[in-house]
């Protein structure tokens, strides 16, 4: 009895596991919108996302970061800022409650982006060669 209750745990196991998610389906899902992210249950930050690849990245509060993103060979989604040559990748998982997480790779579970929101408005960031 206790062999088919171990056995029932471990085949549902793949049923409860995070899905991460495809580039070509993150691109399908973030293109032309801005997403809304907490850590931590507090807000976190806000990125846009254009059909270039281009993304705008805002923490709670604080300034935008202009960048792009691509694939690499894992799968993973990164990120180059203008401010910062060196590229932040980040696995998107789509988790079993149905929401979205971002981890960044390597990171603890604990410490992953949850998806708040998704939308068409644009992020609240001047232009760069705007003078005032």
């Amino acid at each position: 009895m206790r062999l088919i209750v171990l056995l029932c745990c471990l085949l549902a196991q793949p049923a409860l596991a995070e899905r991460q998610i495809s580039p070509d389906e993150f691109a399908e899902m973030v293109t032309s919108r801005t997403m809304y992210f907490d850590r931590y249950g507090q807000p976190f930050g806000a990125e846009q996302y254009f059909d270039d690849n281009r993304v705008i990245w805002a923490f709670e509060g604080g300034t935008c970061q202009r960048g792009i993103w691509f694939s690499n060979s894992e799968g993973d989604i990164c990120f180059v800022y203008d401010n910062n040559p060196v590229s932040q990748c980040w696995t998107f998982l789509e988790v079993p409650s149905g929401g979205f997480h971002a981890r960044l790779s390597g990171a603890d579970p604990a410490d992953d982006l949850v998806m708040q929101g998704l939308d068409e408005e644009p992020l609240d960031c001047p232009l760069d060669d705007l003078g005032v």
